[in-house]
């Protein structure tokens, strides 16, 4: 069973920076892990995605240049580091994993979430 906690939001200035953290346990480097947010009255929106030993990693187009996905697989640790932050960012942002294959912007493929950490960007 995999369990997820994310850490790290709060809220800033457009412009900003933060940090996410997601601390994992019970699951292997085999899983797929990404991030994902949702904004109130909106689905959830796939962010980024880091792949197996983390050779491969995928953003969603409106976060490319401003945010970066990595992980410590010696810790379980999965980090997303957002810069350049917008107001549009402002939502609650979710870690999770998957032992499957698909596509990776689908939040159906994941069966593994944590209860998600708030990012409020302010203008």
């Amino acid at each position: 069973q995999v369990q997820l906690v994310e850490s790290g939001g709060g809220s800033v200035q457009a412009g900003g920076s933060l940090n996410l953290s997601c601390a994992a346990s019970g699951y292997t480097i085999r899983d797929w892990m990404a991030w994902f947010r949702q904004a109130p009255g909106k689905e959830r929106e796939a962010v980024a995605t880091i792949i197996v030993g983390g050779e491969q990693r995928f953003y969603a187009d409106s976060v490319k240049g401003r945010f970066t996905v990595s992980r410590d697989n010696a810790e379980n640790v999965l980090y997303l580091q957002m810069n350049s932050l917008k107001p549009e960012d402002t939502a609650s942002y979710y870690c999770a994993a998957t032992k499957r294959t698909g596509p990776w912007n689908h939040p159906e493929l994941y069966s593994s979430w944590g209860r998600g950490t708030q990012v409020t960007v302010s203008s």
